[in-house]
């Protein structure tokens, strides 16, 4: 089927403007050190709200939304069309049927049923449906997710401590701060940090897609009436509520790396692994291991219920356009 079935504005368009708040907290608690921004540093997701209304009003809060919401239409399509290309190129060829026994649910039992033996779980482990989901994830983390999360960031931080301070009193836009990459930085700065965000994507999608597929065929099998059709919208959305908070409880301190990645600007002669390195060792030292754990809670009220809302609709479209 053609990938522009996926492209819904309207409802993705919607849910990205209800959660965007979220994630600019998510954002300004993750780049809040204590070397830069003591006060941040001890906020907590109240705590940074009201600092941002405060100093910047409510619009502060919606910093970088425009730019989100350019990019979501575009991931969400690519994310889906790619999920389902992938999961038929990885299907068994004799029977087509897709292994789904990769979930968190699936892991425990197959430890428990083949405990010792490490290769016949490495291979369930490594199903066709998560393998799907993480290719899926690298899709769209380089077609679209890295450069738009660089033009966010900086935009989420721009007129704070939290940027760099240089640029605090300079105009904020998306336009201006795509403008000033590539005339400072060139168009590589655009995907700065593209490997965190690979990362990030897979991990993401591995988990999330893998979980909302094997959770769906579980309800499916126990509801006999459906198991040929579509789940109650409820349900789809409780199955993608779930699903949706296991990506970022799996990897948040990729997260919290990539973001304060993507909030630099260059460095001279310095490399991946050397920025990477040293904002690793700054984040653990003043912080503890617990700052790479910095916004979860914001990001998973962002990005659970969003999950909850694409998975609801993605259903609903399948079932009108297939």
């Amino acid at each position: 089927m053609s990938p522009t079935r996926y492209f819904s504005p309207a409802p993705t368009a919607t849910h990205a403007n209800g959660r965007h708040l979220s994630d600019t907290i998510k954002t300004r608690m993750q780049l809040a050190l204590p070397t830069r921004h003591p006060d941040g540093a001890r906020l907590g997701i109240k705590g940074t709200m009201l600092t941002t209304i405060r100093s910047e009003g409510a619009r502060g809060l919606y910093r970088g939304l425009g730019i989100v919401l350019m990019g979501m239409v575009p991931k969400v399509a690519i994310r889906f069309s790619t999920f389902e290309m992938y999961q038929q190129l990885l299907a068994d060829k004799t029977s087509g049927q897709i292994s789904y026994q990769s979930t968190f649910a699936g892991m425990f039992r197959m430890f428990r049923m083949h405990c010792g033996e490490v290769e016949a779980l490495s291979q369930r482990l490594m199903s066709s449906c998560v393998q799907a989901g993480l290719a899926a994830g690298l899709t769209e983390a380089v077609s679209v997710v890295t450069p738009v999360e660089v033009i966010k960031i900086r935009l989420q931080a721009r007129g704070t401590g939290l940027s760099n301070p240089a640029q605090i009193n300079r105009p904020c836009s998306g336009t201006g701060i795509l403008s000033e990459i590539l005339r400072v930085d060139g168009f590589g700065a655009l995907y700065r940090g593209i490997l965190l965000t690979m990362l990030r994507q897979g991990s993401n999608q591995a988990v999330s897609l893998s979980t909302y597929t094997y959770a769906k065929g579980v309800a499916q099998s126990m509801q006999p009436d459906n198991e040929a059709t579509n789940l109650p919208s409820w349900q789809t959305s409780l199955i993608g509520l779930l699903s949706g908070a296991m990506g970022p409880l799996s990897n948040h301190p990729i997260d919290t790396l990539k973001t304060r990645l993507q909030n630099q600007y260059s460095t001279p002669k310095s490399t991946f692994l050397e920025r990477f390195k040293a904002i690793t060792v700054d984040v653990i030292r003043s912080e503890g291991f617990r700052g790479l754990y910095k916004g979860l809670t914001p990001r998973v009220m962002r990005v659970a219920p969003g999950q909850a809302v694409t998975f609801t609709v993605y259903e609903s479209l399948s079932r009108h356009l297939w």
